[in-house]
């Protein structure tokens, strides 16, 4: 039996406020919009405004990896929407690292294609906003390791999440300790996967590259390799070696041309299942001390550690990195704390605590990381939930040094405009923004069509959406 509670019903900024209060949350709303229309700077360049646009996926690439049509039209309304960092979505650096049948891939046969989005979506901001001297643009490389199309790659045994991922769905078959994982040749001719995607970016015009190290792809997974054997587990230095010597082959590939940037878990988390009886996540079982995340406190892993994800920002900025994303959870196992919901998934859980404390541990580790690296533009996320008040957290963080710049995902799916309404008039369209109500994760994990993968976006606020997620209840999906 599911149980849906309605959290967001607030008539007035006053109503957040009292409901903040009343939840005991440590959640800022400023009136008036000023610290978010400032410039801020990466590393040696200035982007132009403190709002931007986080790595969404539309799922709509070419079977081989190439942007689509929806592609070209997601990327254009985002460089029209008047945020100055757009954080491209997740590219694959080999076509087996895709997270679905149609994931963006980088490679010497979609680079011109690749250039070719982003130069459509720069040309979209210059009609819109006059200039894109200040736009910074980026591009986002990826492995998705054993959340990988069609077959999962392990890079290490993390025996809560081994019990989610599926070596055969369909022979209800999953991963255990006889998994075969990659080797160490095999994550070597990997980095040098990363390394020419990052070298075929900067040659496209992208300002900066993301090494993708959250929601247990690859890279996040290796970050939690304590019982990995060889030069990439185990110790803090080893987990964290293929992102330090893939950095360093960046540098002395593109040399300074290339802003250097990294997404990041800072906090992972325990699984979390429905409960039979309300639909309502509870965690599974787990044992202590807890050794399968990253950020957890192994003695109570509900909790976050720190220690290692500050040391983790520390050691990025040292080799170069000059943007850092700040990110939670994972959408296969957790999403409640990577993206406060109203409503789930179908498939997925109820949240099992009000959105305000998900927003409110968003906010609190991307402060704790702000303060351990002042020299990095960190870049925030957990906004989305706010809706039309979301600028105005963003302002409040701003103001007090908590984050760089606020940057929203599911809300710019909604509302790509969100900025040049925000720093234009001081406030968002309660129409338009993001109802956080989950259609877009629906349309994710609809495959059932030609293509192997439908689109993705906004069904609530994008009638194109919209009329795709008709096909996926007709049963095609």
């Amino acid at each position: 039996m599911s149980h849906r509670k309605k959290y967001f019903t607030y008539r007035s900024i006053d109503d957040l406020r009292r409901d903040i209060e009343a939840q005991g949350v440590v959640i800022g709303l400023e009136d008036a919009l000023e610290a978010v229309r400032t410039p801020a700077r990466i590393g040696s360049r200035s982007v132009g405004n403190r709002l931007g646009i986080h790595p969404m996926e539309g799922c709509d690439a070419t079977r081989d990896g190439a942007p689509d049509e929806l592609t070209f039209r997601r990327w254009r309304r985002f460089g029209e929407g008047g945020a100055k960092l757009l954080w491209g979505e997740a590219t694959a650096v080999v076509p087996e690292g895709r997270a679905n049948a149609r994931q963006l891939v980088i490679n010497a046969r979609t680079q011109p294609l690749l250039g070719r989005l982003l130069e459509e979506t720069r040309a979209a901001h210059r009609a819109r906003c006059g200039s894109d001297d200040d736009l910074i643009v980026g591009l986002q490389l990826t492995h998705s390791g054993r959340w990988s199309y069609p077959r999962p790659i392990l890079a290490a045994h993390l025996s809560a999440i081994d019990r989610r991922t599926f070596i055969d769905r369909s022979a209800g078959l999953r991963a255990d300790e006889s998994t075969p994982l990659l080797s160490d040749d095999d994550l070597l001719r990997l980095q040098d996967a990363y390394i020419a995607a990052a070298r075929l970016a900067a040659d496209a015009g992208f300002d900066f590259v993301d090494i993708k190290q959250c929601h247990t792809y690859l890279l996040g997974e290796l970050l939690c390799a304590r019982r990995r054997a060889g030069r990439f587990g185990g110790s803090f230095e080893n987990r964290t070696r293929f992102v330090r010597e893939v950095l360093d082959g960046i540098r002395a590939e593109t040399g300074p041309r290339l802003i250097l940037a990294s997404r990041i878990n800072a906090f992972d988390g325990v699984p979390y299942t429905a409960d039979p009886d309300t639909g309502i996540g509870r965690p599974d079982a787990f044992t202590i001390p807890y050794e399968d995340g990253f950020g957890v406190d192994p003695a109570d892993p509900l909790k976050e550690d720190l220690t290692e994800p500050v040391a983790l920002a520390r050691m990025l900025a040292a080799h170069g990195v000059d943007l850092l994303n700040v990110s939670l959870g994972s959408p296969y196992y957790n999403p409640h704390v990577g993206r406060p919901y109203e409503r789930a998934s179908e498939g997925s859980y109820e949240t099992p605590e009000h959105p305000l404390a998900g927003v409110d541990r968003h906010f609190r580790i991307t402060a704790a990381l702000q303060e351990a690296v002042p020299d990095v533009a960190v870049v925030g996320t957990g906004y989305s939930w706010l809706q039309k008040y979301l600028v105005h957290a963003a302002e409040w963080n701003i103001r007090r040094g908590r984050v760089t710049i606020a940057a929203v995902g599911r809300g710019a799916l909604a509302y790509p405009e969100f900025a040049t309404d925000a720093l234009t008039t001081g406030e968002l369209q309660s129409k338009r923004v993001c109802l956080t109500v989950s259609f877009c994760t629906d349309l994710m994990r609809a495959k059932k069509n030609a293509l192997g993968q439908f689109p993705t976006g906004c069904v609530p606020r994008d009638e194109v959406y919209a009329d795709v997620y008709r096909e996926v209840l007709k049963g095609e999906g």
